[in-house]
Formats: C-alpha cells, sequence, structure tokens
C-alpha cells in the first residue's frame, strides 16, 4: 500500500465524523427562493422580446464576476469525477462526495435562474459559454489525493470569498442575498477538507506538506480554462472582488495557520524544505500584493 493510499484508509474515521458534522451544520435552502420571478418575461421564441444590453440591471463588472463565478460552478460534473476518482465512491468517502455535489449542484441553478429572469446578461451568449466550458471539461491533471485535498482547501476558501465579494459588488439586494447563502455552502465545504487535511498532516506530514507547498505555488481557480478568462480575472481584480492581497490575506494563510504550518516541529527533510520553499513564495507574493496595490492607488489618484 503506498503513502497516499494509507492516508485516505486511515482519514475515513475523520471523514465521518466531519460528515456528521457538516450534516448537522449545513441548512436546507431552495433556490426558487432566491430569484425575483415577478420581473421575468417571455424571450422572442415565446412571443416576447429577445435580450438587449439596456435591459441588464447590473454593473459591467457584476456581469464579468457573476458570469465567471456561474461558469465555474457550471463544470461541476468534471469536478465529481476528479474528485471521485481520487477519493473511494464506497462509505463515507462517497457519502460525502454525493453530498458535496447535490449541493454545489443548487449554486449553478441559482445563479443562472437569477440571471436569465432578470435579464442580466445574455442568455445566448451565457448558454453558448457553458457548452464550450463543460464540454471542455476539468482536469486536475496528476494530483495524487492529498494534492487534491489541499487545493479543495483554498479553492472552496477563494470561491466562498469571490461569490460573496461579487454579491457586494452587484448593487442588487437580491443577488447579494443568494451569492451569501452560496458563500455560507463554500464555507462548509472548506470547512469540510481543511479539516481532512489537518489530519492528513498528522498522518502524513511529509508528504502532506509537500502537497500543501506545490498547490499554493501553482494555485489557480477551476475557470482558469474559460473563454477570456485572463482579461475577466484582471477585471475583478481591479473591482477589488477578488486581487493577489485577497488571496493572500484571506484565502492562503488563515488556512495556513490553522494547519500551524509554520510552526510545526514533525516534519522530516522533505517536509522543511517544501515549508521553506512555501513561506519563500509567499513572500514573494505579498511584493506583488503591494505592487498591484500601488498601482491602484496610482490610478485612483491620476
Amino acid at each position: 500500500m503506498d503513502t497516499q493510499t494509507a492516508v485516505l484508509h486511515e482519514l475515513e474515521p475523520v471523514v465521518a465524523q466531519n460528515l456528521d458534522r457538516h450534516l448537522a451544520m449545513a441548512r436546507e435552502w431552495f433556490p426558487h427562493d432566491y430569484v425575483p420571478w415577478s420581473r421575468g418575461r417571455d424571450f422572442a421564441f415565446l412571443g416576447g422580446e429577445d435580450w438587449q444590453p439596456e435591459d441588464s440591471p447590473l454593473d459591467p463588472v457584476a456581469k464579468v464576476a457573476m458570469t465567471v463565478n456561474l461558469l465555474t460552478e457550471d463544470n461541476l460534473p468534471s469536478y465529481h469525477r476528479e474528485i471521485a476518482t481520487r477519493f473511494s465512491r464506497d462509505g463515507a468517502w462517497g457519502t460525502w462526495i454525493g453530498q458535496w455535489t447535490a449541493e454545489e449542484g443548487r449554486h449553478s441553478i441559482v445563479l443562472r435562474d437569477y440571471l436569465v429572469v432578470t435579464r442580466g446578461v445574455d442568455p445566448v451568449a451565457l448558454e453558448r459559454l457553458r457548452m464550450e466550458h463543460t464540454v471542455a471539461g476539468y482536469d486536475a491533471g496528476e494530483r495524487t489525493p492529498l494534492a487534491v485535498l489541499a487545493y479543495v482547501s483554498f479553492q472552496e476558501l477563494a470561491t466562498r470569498v469571490s461569490h460573496r465579494n461579487t454579491g457586494r459588488a452587484s448593487g442588487c439586494p437580491v443577488a447579494d442575498q443568494l451569492l451569501a447563502r452560496i458563500a455560507a455552502d463554500e464555507n462548509l465545504h472548506m470547512v469540510f477538507y481543511r479539516n481532512l487535511m489537518a489530519a492528513a498532516l498528522e498522518v502524513a506530514p511529509d508528504a502532506a506538506m509537500a502537497a500543501i507547498r506545490d498547490e499554493v505555488l501553482n494555485f489557480a481557480m477551476p475557470g482558469l480554462g474559460m473563454a477570456d478568462f485572463a482579461q475577466n480575472a484582471i477585471t475583478i481584480a481591479k473591482a477589488g472582488i477578488y486581487d493577489l492581497r485577497i488571496h493572500h490575506d484571506d484565502v492562503l494563510i488563515p488556512v495556513l495557520r490553522f494547519w500551524n504550518i509554520f510552526d510545526r516541529n514533525d516534519f522530516g527533510p522533505e517536509g522543511e524544505r517544501a515549508r521553506e520553499e512555501l513561506v519563500g513564495f509567499l513572500g514573494l507574493l505579498d511584493e506583488r500584493a503591494r505592487y498591484y496595490e500601488e498601482k491602484r492607488k496610482q490610478r485612483r489618484t491620476a
């Protein structure tokens, strides 16, 4: 039995405990409750009028952020496949994967319903983007189970922050409320994965630390492959919805501190080397964040 398989086996009781914890804390909610159906009207196919840019109540940044968030959620089938193939589909692992998938499915439902009913974005363009992005899918590459645990610990928190800040920036109380509801789900998902990674650090500290280093150094949001992602990410960053400072201060550092990465004394040579590389990278990331903060201040002054 290799290290990764052994760790998954040892984590099974921790998965069961955290699954029970999650089910006790998760709140049932219904996507239809968060959609202002009274604002909807037919499109031309049913005798109404097709979307026009002036129909949208959202500012350009909110359009971009909500579209990126929705398309990211749309790739759930790929995420399910990648997680299910890394972890077991039996026992507590399998139950968790099913629960997580079902909860995540609500996010794309409510975001799409809101955007179509309120005519927030062009529904034809949105559907074409969904088709393109979902057909391409998401591939976790050669990530090991430990690497996937590390990645989703950060990614779920990053998604929570992005949804929450998008809601605040939307200018729409309904959008703010529904994105806050989604963010609450993402936070519980983050806690589940974060707790499992904490247990993995106790079981196999060096292997877990190496996985954490790799995922921090190479982190990318799962929407990376979607059309115009780089330009949209810049727009979102300039608006302060998700930028390097937020990524460093509100995503990476809190999770790393929860795992006590900076003060642990149970690493061997491999783990120590991984921690040193991680700390060096965080310093560079902090410098880059300061650089972009200065540029933002200069633009505002100008």
